[in-house]
This record gives structure tokens, C-alpha cells and sequence, in this order.
């Protein structure tokens, strides 16, 4: 007897396999790449006399300030990082539990208000060098006085406190995920604490060090106010720089050139540091137990790990409340000015969280679609290009968008009827540099999502008859909702942070947030720019919030 289906079975056509979410997934990559061939077309297009003026004069020094500063700040972010990922896994002591989800804090402070802040808080006549001269018997900076921040290593020092936390996330989760036999074993055969560490537990954790110091690097290298308010000509500054006071796009492209070469060598040692790391556990994992510590080793434990919640934050924080509350206080409010700019923030910041999470749904949901249809998966490989817009600096970029953006122009605004620049001249330029940007983390967050609901789901869907933008509809939406709003929480505060691509593609008389307060550093008045800033840190904390409860779920 032949038993025939009680409902309808059809076969489906092209588009309904996930043809059309393929093309749209091609197109997002294509526009991720045009800005890269912008770049170096407009690179290799200058004539040779760019290159020598930038080969005798400019790349030299701005090539060794940026390799020293990335050296500094990645053994400072390693020693932090892993020191304070050992320290709260490996031993307990009073305040474990509270440092370690504080120690994620600096996350929330983009490293231009930590320069910013120290600026003032570390300057001759501030608070902190007047209370060691106090505390010293001195009654001038000419008698006693700290080493100045304008300086490559006042760089290493911000940069390194306010990323050190990349590490930190990425090698403690490793550290708790151990087995407390190899750990156990090292001491069996005779090695210390020390030695076990060293030997057994580093060695381990090499592959997510990689990453934390790959991840703080690409933000070194990223930061653009920082670098410039304490003095040291990097790349970045340069490229903005060479726009901006030269109005010299071949100059800016070819020092953005060079960048690229840095990205492309850092995201080399991150993969050559998880190179050949493999592991297979056939049973369950004993995660291992921390050493409780008493009397002086406590305290010394307590005030390692308050060290850098301390520099990377509570110090930088407790300075902008300060500040803002003077200037509340004393003006009674702030100005119409900055109302408009935190008004500017948050519609910029919405619109470009809303075309990204649209966008990066396109990519993860092609790659979804066609995984099992094909035995080469194009849509991944799109979604790995249209992930490349984070590792690139913003100023790069943005640099690569003039081009793109300049002959939509000249094509789109005739044939929409609209005079005069239409994408350069509005914030629609903004919208796109940020959903390029941050496309990575839209993607990463909903092919996360994705990879959480059985296919099973979708292959009943698709048997019932269902499209594959229905079966997205009726049956994936519904269950993305919580990696959908976690990955626009995490594209908005990031929005609301970037200063390298908002400073070259503003519009005329459009300031947020981050350039007002770049502005108001760059003149040297610091009341309103604490208000701004300190706006930034609090709408920074709620994605901190996040990891930190995430990392506190995996550590139980």
C-alpha cells in the first residue's frame, strides 16, 4: 500500500531556495569591498612625487610612532589582561566575585575620554600631581613634577588601561574552561604554582590571548583622539591630518594604504597564534577550584586587581561626574548646542543600528539558506567579506568612502532630481561608514542566534510548502529576538562612540557627541566636554553590563 502526503509538496524555484538572499548578501560584500579598491585605485593613482614626500618625511616617523605605540600597548594589555584573568580565576579572596565583572569596566570608556580625562586629572596643576606635592612637602611643579602625558609612553599607559579588557574577557573564559586534572597533573610532577601557570595553564590559554591582543591592537590602531590630544603623530592621525589641513585625498589614501598592511599583518598573528591549537575532551571537564587566600596575600590579591578597574575607569568616571556636576552647578544646564549634537547621537546612531541589523540579517540568513544546498557556500564567504569593514580603521574608511560616495553622487542625485551632494552632503554618508563598520557585529550576533535553533524547524517549515523568507517570517524572527537585541545593543553604543569616520564624514555644522567633546579637547575647555563624555560612558556601560552578566553565567 502506497500512503500518499496529506499536505501539498511543490518544488521550489530559485528565489525561494534563497537565490534573492544570496544577491542581496553579494551586494552588502561588494559595497564593503568598494570603499578597499577606492582606496588603493586612488593610492596608486598619485604620482611619484606623493610618494617620495611621503616615503622622506611623513611615513618614517608616523610608521615608528604607530609600531611602538601597538608594541607598547600589546605587552601592557598581555601583562594586564592575563595577570587579572589568573588572578580572579585562580585564587579567591575577598571582592573575587565584584572584580570579576568590574574588571570589564574600562569597556564602557573609549580611549579618547580617558586621554581626555588624564589630560586634566595628571596635568602639572591638577588634583593628583598637587596631592603628591602636598603629600611630598613641595610647593611648585618646578620642584616636583610627573613625567608629561603628551608623550608616546602617556599613550602606551591610556591605551593599554582602557583595552586591556579584551584580553581579559577572552583568556579568563579559556582559564575557567581547563581541567582541573592538567592543571593537577603539573603539580603531581613537580612544578610550583608558578611553574603551572607558566608550563601548563599559559600555554593553554595562548590561542584567546591572541585574539584579546589582535582585538585591543585593531583599536589602537583605530584611535584617533587619544593619539592626537597626547601629541603622537600615528598613521591615523596622519591620514586625518593629510584630509583634512591639505585637503590631499592621494596623500590620505596612501598613508591609509599603509594601515591596511598593519591590519592585514595583525589579523596574520592572530591566526598564526591559534595555529595548530586543537583539543578534544572525551569526558566531562572538572573546572579547577581557586586557592583561597588570607591575611597579607588577600590584600595584595585585592589591590592587584583593583589597580586597573581603578586607572581604566573609576578614577576617569569619578572625574566626569565631578566635572559635570560643577558645570551644572555653576551654568545651570548645557548649552543648545550640545542638546543638538546628543539629538544628532541618537538619531545616527538608531538609523545606522537599524540599516546594520537589516543588513547583517541578509548575510546570515543567505548563509543559512544555502547550507545545506550547496557544497560550496557563497553566502558565507559573503558574510566574511562584509565582516572585513571591522577589522579596517574608521579613518581608512572613511578615506575609501569619498570616492564610492562622491560618484553616487554625481549618478544618484540627477536621476532622483536633487541638486548638490546628496549622500557627502547629508548624514547618510555617516549611516553608511557605521553600517559598514559594524556589520561584523550584527552578523556575528545573529548567525550566533541562528546557529541555536535546530535546522529541524526550518526543514519542517520548508517540507509545509514555506519560502525561505516565510520560514524566516513565521519561524526564525520569533526565536532571533534576543540575539537581535543584543546585537543592536552593541552596534548602537558603538555608534554613538566612533570618532575617526563621524570626524571626516560629518556634513557641515553636524557635531554628536564624540566630535563635540573631540572639539572641545581640541581648544582646551573641559566643562562641556565632561558632560558629553560622560553621556558616551553611561550609554557605554549597558553593553559592559551585558558581557559582564554572560561571563558571569559561564563562570557558574
Amino acid at each position: 500500500m502506497q500512503i500518499s502526503s496529506s499536505f501539498p509538496r511543490r518544488i521550489l524555484g530559485p528565489a525561494e531556495r534563497g537565490a534573492g538572499w544570496l544577491a542581496g548578501a553579494f551586494l552588502i560584500a561588494l559595497a564593503v569591498l568598494a570603499p578597499l579598491a577606492a582606496l588603493a585605485a586612488a593610492a596608486l593613482d598619485a604620482d611619484l612625487a606623493h610618494w617620495t614626500h611621503l616615503i622622506n618625511y611623513v611615513l618614517p616617523q608616523a610608521m615608528q610612532n604607530t609600531l611602538l605605540l601597538l608594541l607598547g600597548v600589546g605587552v601592557l594589555v598581555t601583562l594586564l589582561g592575563t595577570g587579572s584573568a589568573w588572578l580572579v580565576t585562580a585564587y579567591d579572596f575577598p571582592g573575587r566575585k565584584f572584580f570579576s565583572w568590574a574588571l570589564l569596566l574600562p569597556l564602557a570608556v573609549p580611549t579618547y575620554i580617558i586621554a581626555f580625562a588624564y589630560l586634566d586629572l595628571l596635568h602639572p596643576i591638577g588634583p593628583i600631581q598637587t596631592l603628591i606635592r602636598d603629600l611630598l612637602g613641595y610647593d611648585s611643579p618646578r620642584q616636583f613634577r610627573l613625567p608629561d602625558l603628551r608623550s608616546l609612553p602617556g599613550a602606551i599607559f591610556v591605551l593599554g588601561f582602557v583595552l586591556y579588557p579584551y584580553v581579559y574577557l577572552s583568556t579568563r573564559v579559556m582559564f575557567m574552561t581547563q581541567a582541573a586534572s592538567l592543571l593537577e597533573a603539573g603539580r603531581t610532577l613537580g612544578a610550583g604554582r608558578v611553574g603551572v601557570f607558566l608550563r601548563v595553564a599559559l600555554p593553554l590559554a595562548r590561542p584567546a590571548i591572541a585574539v584579546g591582543v589582535s582585538l585591543a591592537l585593531l583599536e589602537t590602531l583605530n584611535d584617533i583622539g587619544a593619539s592626537e590630544f597626547l601629541g603622537v603623530q600615528t598613521l591615523t592621525v596622519s591620514v586625518y591630518t593629510t584630509w583634512v589641513t591639505r585637503s590631499d585625498l592621494a596623500g590620505a589614501a596612501q598613508i591609509a594604504l599603509a594601515m591596511l598592511v598593519i591590519v592585514v599583518a595583525l589579523i596574520l598573528l592572530e591566526r598564526q597564534g591559534r595555529k595548530r591549537q586543537r583539543y578534544a575532551n572525551v569526558q566531562r571537564m572538572r573546572p579547577m577550584q581557586p586557592r583561597r587566600l588570607s591575611g597579607p596575600a588577600a590584600l595584595v590579591a585585592v589591590l592587584l586587581a583593583a589597580v586597573p578597574v581603578l586607572i581604566g575607569f573609576a578614577a576617569p568616571a569619578l572625574y566626569l561626574v565631578n566635572e559635570t556636576y560643577k558645570r551644572f552647578h555653576s551654568v545651570g544646564g548645557v548649552s543648545n548646542q550640545l542638546l543638538n549634537g546628543l539629538f544628532n547621537t541618537l538619531s545616527i546612531a538608531l538609523v545606522a543600528t537599524v540599516v546594520t541589523l537589516f543588513c547583517g540579517l541578509v548575510v546570515a540568513w543567505a548563509g543559512r539558506t544555502l547550507r545545506e544546498s550547496a557544497r560550496w557556500n557563497p553566502g558565507r564567504w559573503c558574510a566574511r567579506v562584509a565582516s572585513l569593514g571591522y577589522a579596517v580603521p574608521g579613518t581608512v574608511l572613511a578615506i575609501g568612502l569619498l570616492t564610492p560616495l562622491t560618484l553616487l553622487d554625481r549618478y544618484l542625485a540627477p536621476a532622483l532630481g536633487i541638486q548638490g551632494l546628496f549622500l557627502m552632503g547629508s548624514s547618510a554618508a555617516l549611516v553608511i561608514a557605521y553600517t559598514m563598520r559594524f556589520l561584523a557585529i550584527s552578523t556575528g550576533s545573529i548567525e550566533a542566534g541562528l546557529a541555536r535553533i535546530p535546522a529541524s524547524m526550518e526543514q519542517a517549515s520548508r517540507l509545509l510548502g514555506e519560502t525561505a523568507s516565510g520560514t524566516l517570517r513565521r519561524v526564525h524572527l520569533p526565536l532571533l529576538r534576543p540575539a537581535l537585541a543584543a546585537g543592536a545593543l552593541l552596534v548602537f553604543v558603538d555608534a554613538m562612540k566612533e570618532l575617526p569616520a563621524t570626524l571626516l564624514l560629518r556634513p557641515m555644522n553636524f557635531d554628536t557627541l564624540a566630535t563635540w567633546l573631540y572639539a572641545e579637547a581640541a581648544r582646551g575647555t573641559y566643562e562641556e566636554g565632561a558632560v558629553a563624555a560622560l553621556a558616551i560612558v553611561l550609554a557605554g556601560l549597558l553593553p559592559v553590563i551585558l558581557l559582564a552578566r554572560t561571563n558571569l553565567k559561564i563562570g557558574h
